[in-house]
């Protein structure tokens, strides 16, 4: 990034964080590209929003010490025992009988 910036000739400000500031700012971008991928109007601009979470995902794991594989088993534990979005279908709230 820094490396693109001094290309172009532009200078900047910047602050190496540490893992507890890191983790907090990977959440704060998250939130902000999540924001952005629910606005962008076109498939283009969701999949380059998408493509920025998943870069974020890449780095919240790494800071966590967690894999990609891990991350994976964990959802699809989650998926076999809640279900997903696959059929579409939105869950509004369930009702104890």
């Amino acid at each position: 990034m820094l490396e693109v910036i001094e290309a172009k000739g532009l200078s900047y400000h910047a602050h190496i964080l540490e893992p507890s500031e890191l983790v907090k700012a990977i959440k704060a971008k998250m939130i902000e590209e999540a924001t952005e991928f629910y606005e962008a109007q076109h498939k283009e601009d969701s999949v380059e929003e998408l493509a920025d979470i998943l870069e974020l995902i890449h780095s919240a794991i790494g800071v966590l010490g967690v894999s990609f594989e891990e991350l994976e088993a964990t959802r699809v534990h989650k998926r076999k025992a809640r279900g997903g979005f696959e059929k579409g279908i939105y869950l509004i709230d369930v009702e104890d009988q």
